[in-house]
């Protein structure tokens, strides 16, 4: 017996048919608009972040801020047993070093060096001369004050290393201020403004520890 065809099925079947090419036809067309905004994004972050630019020059400093910030952690954590100091050590380790990579990271992604010739803070607008006691940039310590805290044990570890780093944590809220005003990106605004933040929350915090151990910032 041969079946017949219903000419309502057949029309049907048309009408699936045209509207999956539709569909197709409409992510397509969504698709090619969509790559040139996305390319055009790209481009404008690039450019922005060029040699010389604030976003440049900030990561870079900042990078190297960070990177002591986290060596002094490291110091005071093998020096004490006191739980807050450790677990303040680790948050600025944990929490410094995945922004330092974030930092680097970008700089890799906009093809510019991780270094310059350029003096420290010229982004800023005003030079950092060396003054030759191992501090490149404001609020570091120098390398007598870290050989210091590497010698010194329990309370008084704690208490110079909450001094260097609320110094270290201050200048450090300058500079990310001076980021989130000048640097031309959205990944460094917003960056630095979570820096601004959680430093000054983290001063605050050093401020009630230090006083607890009879010390001033």
């Amino acid at each position: 017996m041969t079946a017949v065809t219903s000419p309502f099925s057949s029309t049907r079947r048309m009408v699936l048919a045209g509207a999956v090419v539709l569909l197709l036809a409409v992510g397509l067309v969504a698709l090619m608009v969509g790559r040139p905004s996305s390319a055009s994004s790209s481009a404008r972050a690039a450019q922005s972040a060029a040699e010389g630019s604030a976003d440049a020059g900030f990561a870079r400093d900042m990078a190297i801020h960070h990177q002591q910030a986290v060596e002094m952690s490291f110091i005071v954590r093998d020096r004490t047993e006191d739980e807050d100091v450790r677990r303040l050590a680790y948050d600025i380790i944990n929490t410094q070093a995945n922004q330092r990579g974030m930092m680097l990271g970008w700089l890799e992604q906009w093809g510019l060096p991780k270094s310059s010739a350029e003096p420290p803070m010229t982004w800023m607008g005003h030079t950092m001369k060396p003054t030759g006691d191992g501090s490149l940039m404001p609020g570091m310590a120098t390398t007598a004050e870290l050989k210091e805290l590497k010698a010194a044990e329990g309370k008084a570890a704690e208490v110079l290393f909450l001094q260097l780093m609320t110094v270290h944590h201050r200048a450090g809220v300058d500079m990310a201020q001076a980021g989130a005003e000048k640097a031309g990106t959205d990944v460094i605004r917003n960056l630095a403004k979570g820096m601004v933040n959680g430093q000054e929350s983290e001063i605050g915090l050093m401020a009630t520890m230090l006083k607890a151990r009879g010390a001033q910032p």
